[in-house]
């Protein structure tokens, strides 16, 4: 009992993780001008740092794949990255990717980072499907892991 404790305890605390936030979409569906922002604090020391793009969707979500944009600003040397994440929902049989049941938890790479002590992120999120409102998209989120 104590043992599984533990063990539990140790693999709950993932001292990789700089930052893990989702923020919600519109219920009426998502906007193409409606951008999705995450402002990450600056960091304590300098790392090389990996960010994820996680998305949930749920089954009205009309599509097999998903283009997002997404834009990170480190801060305060004002350098702008801009990423074109092509979002595979579905392999080529059409069997979801995704984790869960009705309501599917995905996770993409953006890219690698080297950020130094005291920089800080600006990220925002939108997407880039030809339909102006997107249903079916419920939360999008950040995770910047280090390496």
């Amino acid at each position: 009992m104590t043992l599984a404790l533990v063990a539990m305890l140790l693999t709950a605390c993932d001292h990789r993780t700089i930052y893990d936030r989702y923020e919600s979409t519109a219920l009426s569906g998502w906007e193409k001008n409606d951008t999705i922002t995450f402002a990450i604090r600056p960091l304590k020391e300098a790392a090389t740092c990996r960010a994820l793009l996680g998305v949930r969707t749920t089954d009205s979500y009309p599509f097999t794949s998903l283009t997002l944009i997404v834009e990170q600003e480190i801060m305060p040397a004002h350098r702008v990255l801009v990423d074109t994440i092509c979002c595979e929902l579905t392999d080529e049989q059409g069997k979801v990717l995704g984790d869960g049941i009705g309501y599917r938890q995905y996770q993409f790479e953006v890219r690698q980072l080297q950020l130094q002590e005291g920089d800080s992120l600006h990220v925002v999120v939108r997407h880039d499907m030809k339909r102006e409102i997107l249903p079916g998209i419920c939360d999008v989120g950040i995770k910047l892991l280090k390496e």
